[in-house]
């Protein structure tokens, strides 16, 4: 980070105790330029947390890690943590952000990843941003948009009551909207979105049929891309490589299995992609650290 930009810390806006999750809105009237306690719109900041805007009037210049480019109604980003951004040139900008902490509110992230649309728009999009030219980013038609404002205030409303269950809500409610945003992505007509949605339908190729025989040519295919811009896209996408990817899958799936019923372990091999169950027991113990004869025992012992 650079020595001038600020933390937004999500103890500013969710509390020390409170639920990780909060909407707050920033409106551009006429000589007031902060709309609620710890607004940073217009000072360069970075978060401790993920932020999804959405431009629902006005426009203005978004300053994002130095590079910029004008945003509009109906713009709807992910900012994830640590990423330098500001706005400036403001003319009737109102935004609505809603904050969260993916990994603290329980996201189910296996489930929302076998989405191509949320693979693109949450997890690729916002690192590709700005090689792109924020040409990636889902802009919605007024229909859509309102459809996302309804559901934003409706998020609003719970973040402010705070009724009994309200954690509750505000949880169903952030994941219809990330489903439907997903959704409305796969859409997306610009060439770089479906670039990134092709990389999604890889990912979520891979989630929904673990443990099918793939091959490096199989997703290919499914990618439209070369093998070398495939193997890096990925790699930065997800952290891994495909094969690193699909194990992983795996393994977890057979940890799944081996705790919760009575299948063999060569079954269980069989079952979630491995053709040798001692190939399985020799990835099992390199991810999990034990084999899986001992992971199930200590699984049993904790019951």
């Amino acid at each position: 980070m650079t020595p001038s930009s600020h933390l937004a810390s999500g103890k500013d806006y969710f509390g020390l105790l409170g639920f990780p999750l909060a909407v707050r809105r920033v409106r551009t009237d006429m000589g007031q330029k902060v709309s609620h306690p710890h607004d940073l719109t217009e000072i360069e900041h970075y978060h401790d947390f993920c932020e999804l805007t959405i431009v629902s009037s006005g426009s203005a210049i978004h300053n994002l890690e130095g590079t910029e480019s004008p945003v509009t109604a109906g713009d709807v980003f992910l900012l994830q943590g640590r990423q330098r951004h500001y706005f400036h040139s403001r003319e009737k900008l109102n935004l609505v952000n809603i904050m969260y902490d993916p990994d603290a509110i329980g996201l189910p992230e296996k489930e929302l990843m076998r989405l191509p649309g949320y693979c693109a728009m949450f997890l690729l999009e916002p690192t590709y941003r700005r090689q792109h030219r924020f040409i990636s980013l889902l802009h919605l038609k007024r229909i859509p948009l309102a459809q996302v404002e309804r559901i934003a205030e409706e998020m609003e409303k719970e973040s402010l009551e705070q009724q009994a269950g309200y954690e509750v809500a505000l949880l169903s409610k952030l994941l219809e909207l990330i489903v439907f945003l997903s959704r409305l992505y796969i859409h997306s007509e610009t060439t770089e979105a479906q670039a990134l949605l092709r990389v999604g339908n890889v990912i979520g190729s891979l989630e929904n049929e673990y443990a099918k025989e793939w091959t490096l040519a199989d997703l290919l295919k499914i990618a439209h891309m070369s093998r070398s811009n495939f193997m890096r896209v990925f790699k930065k996408a997800t952290g891994q490589s495909p094969i690193e990817y699909l194990l992983r899958l795996r393994i977890q799936e057979g940890m799944k299995r081996l705790l919760k019923t009575d299948m063999t372990i060569t079954e269980i091999a069989m079952d979630v992609g491995f053709n040798d169950s001692n190939y399985f027991s020799r990835q099992f113990r390199q991810a999990v650290g034990q084999s899986p004869r001992s992971f199930r025992m200590s699984g049993q012992l904790k019951k």
